[in-house]
């Protein structure tokens, strides 16, 4: 989601063969991408990403490509005029125009970035029924999808920025629908400051066979303590280098919240007692969950894809997590 606004072409090579020589074989994108969003820059990302499989002859194969439909907006106008609605003309365009940029025949899991229906999100918490929308029924986003499966431009599909209730639709949907795929996977934030996808959807998806993508486990960067030294971070970190023009993150990440900076630093001292670094305890922590199979994380340079590597080969004690688990009791969920 970087590749694109803070880094450049070479640097994003350079990222993405480091991970791949790594071992990594999933890679995540989405068409609004990178953030933050502007029209001069939209689908750099994936446009990145498929120039790299390109031009350094990656195996088609070899790599699972993973990208997102945008969901309506009144601020990306850029994208197909907001885009207004999840309708099956704005789901064939979005995919066409992703295959394109990615400059492959198929996507090996296609998703809706989020609902085409009010819901919480973002920092929301509380369900407000006075601002549902007229939206598209999920029959027909999902004969859509399954059009795209069919002709073989997607293999599976999925959610995110999801809950139990629409997970549930969907797959009862494609239930009693014919020829309508079922989701696989939902891609929703999971990290120490945000475990919300306990509360409901972990149990939807548990008995429905459908896996979590954990996005940001590492809280945008907070989980690392970053954003706690006495200059208050890197001037290039996210949250200072688009200070004031990225609300959907500042919304949900606000270090302003003394709940966010108190379990943030309980987290770290935890880490410093077992001898970790704060990204692997973070990081192993949400590899521990039995639901998640795979984390989306982003990195900008070298040595933050290194740590997340060396995070990956981490297991925590048991009595790690019991004092992680004590600091989620007292500050639970400050980054919903």
């Amino acid at each position: 989601m970087t590749f694109g606004e803070q880094n450049t072409l070479p640097e994003s090579f350079r990222l993405l063969d480091q991970a791949f020589n790594a071992g990594i074989n999933f890679f995540d994108s989405a068409e609004m991408y990178p953030v933050v969003q502007r029209a001069q820059t939209q689908g750099r990302s994936e446009e990145y990403l498929g120039r790299w499989i390109r031009e350094r002859n990656v195996p088609r194969h070899s790599v699972v490509l993973a990208t997102k439909v945008t969901g309506p907006s009144g601020q990306m106008t850029w994208i197909r005029d907001g885009p207004k609605c999840l309708d099956a003309a704005n789901i064939t365009e979005a995919i066409d125009s992703s295959l394109r940029r990615l400059q492959t025949d198929y996507i090996d899991l296609c998703q809706i970035h989020w609902p085409d229906r009010y819901v919480p999100m973002f920092g929301e918490t509380e369900y407000d029924p006075t601002r549902q929308f007229v939206s598209i029924p999920i029959e027909e986003q999902l004969d859509a999808l399954g059009r795209a499966v069919d002709s073989g431009k997607v293999r599976y599909v999925g959610l995110s920025n999801e809950t139990a209730y629409g997970v549930m639709k969907f797959l009862q949907v494609a239930e009693r629908g014919t020829h309508l795929p079922k989701i696989v996977s939902v891609q929703n934030s999971y990290s120490l400051l945000c475990r919300t996808f306990d509360s409901g959807v972990a149990e939807c998806c548990h008995h429905e066979r459908v896996s979590l993508l954990a996005y940001s486990p590492l809280a945008m960067g907070i989980l690392s303590g970053k954003y706690f030294s006495p200059e208050g971070g890197p001037s290039d970190a996210r949250l200072n280098l688009f200070r004031g023009k990225y609300s959907e993150g500042e919304s949900r990440y606000n270090l302003s919240n003394p709940s966010i900076r108190a379990a943030s630093m309980e987290y770290i001292h935890i880490a410093e007692k077992y001898g970790l670094h704060p990204v692997s305890l973070a990081i192993a922590f949400v590899l521990s969950h039995p639901l998640v199979a795979s984390i989306v994380f982003g990195a900008t340079q070298s040595w933050q894809l290194q740590e997340v590597l060396d995070a990956c080969k981490v297991e925590l004690t048991s009595e790690a997590m019991v004092e992680i688990n004590k600091v989620h009791k007292r500050f639970p969920n400050p980054c919903p």
